[in-house]
């Protein structure tokens, strides 16, 4: 069973063949997240550069969920998220809605957005596994310990690679009972979301692990705090070394989708690996 989660081709989603690694770019329309995606404040022309660039996908966040990030209401995520999705629906740039709310999710779905990233895989409102299944939508699985307000005051686990490994594989089986087809699910470790240094880097060590997971992995450290630390403190505009290196630290263990902010320095980064190894 191992073997074949291991050693199957995984099947396209959203459009993306996993002959090679993608590159999703991150496009934040929110006031207090590590960056607004660049070209002056202009989230379209943002995203527009970005699959200039080389994105595979552009995801689009309306709620920031750093540590300590508060709850955005419904309807003001909306109202950022929803120009930005017109703006791009006749652009042929696949996109994806980072949000933890069914609402949006369908509105997003419903203005052409292609899949779903969900920081809580789909748990933090009760009406979102049964929109993401009715809809045939894909979705990111991303694991999370507590939510963006709480979740590090005090992260604990008794292994962070199996545990992580192990809730990933429940939440999966979960999605699937109820009606998302496995063939639609993509994963994600969770770097930072609810993680302290040393758990972050036990993830990073055997990221490979989670290939046992029998889906594509997708893998976002850009900027993060585990950068900032190793790097003596660096702020988070000067993290652009470190997140290319954990970029590719990812792509050599196989991760499918690394989710960035710098996205030309990232497709450089990874198209010069591929020429050498």
């Amino acid at each position: 069973m191992l073997r074949d989660a291991l050693v199957t081709p995984r099947s396209p989603i959203a459009g993306l063949v996993f002959d090679r690694p993608h590159v999703m770019g991150i496009v934040n329309v929110t006031p207090d997240s590590f960056s607004d995606g660049g070209a002056g404040g202009d989230p379209v022309a943002a995203a527009l550069a970005m699959a200039a660039a080389g994105a595979s996908i552009v995801d689009l966040g309306g709620e920031s969920t750093r540590p300590r990030a508060a709850v955005v209401d419904t309807q003001e995520e909306l109202a950022r998220v929803g120009p930005v999705l017109a703006g791009l629906r006749n652009s042929g740039i696949t996109v994806s809605i980072d949000t933890r709310k069914a609402l949006v999710m369908a509105a997003a779905l419903d203005a052409g957005a292609t899949l779903v990233n969900d920081v809580s895989a789909l748990t933090y409102d009760p009406a979102a596994i049964a929109l993401v299944a009715a809809r045939g939508a894909p979705v990111v699985l991303m694991h999370s310990q507590g939510t963006p307000a709480t979740m590090q005051d005090s992260p604990v686990y008794a292994d962070p690679l199996r545990d992580v490994f192990d809730w990933l594989e429940a939440r999966i089986a979960t999605c699937v009972a109820a009606g998302i087809k496995r063939e639609r699910i993509i994963a994600d470790p969770g770097i930072g979301f609810g993680k302290t240094l040393e758990h972050n880097l036990a993830l990073l060590r055997g990221v490979a692990l989670f290939h046992g997971l029998g889906v594509p992995i997708t893998l976002g450290a850009s900027r993060k705090a585990i950068i900032g630390t190793l790097a003596g403190g660096a702020p988070v505009g000067e993290r652009l070394g470190g997140s290319v290196a954990l970029a590719l630290h990812a792509v050599a263990n196989g991760v499918q989708i690394v989710r960035v902010h710098d996205v030309a320095a990232t497709v450089q980064a990874i198209k010069l690996w591929q020429a050498v190894h």
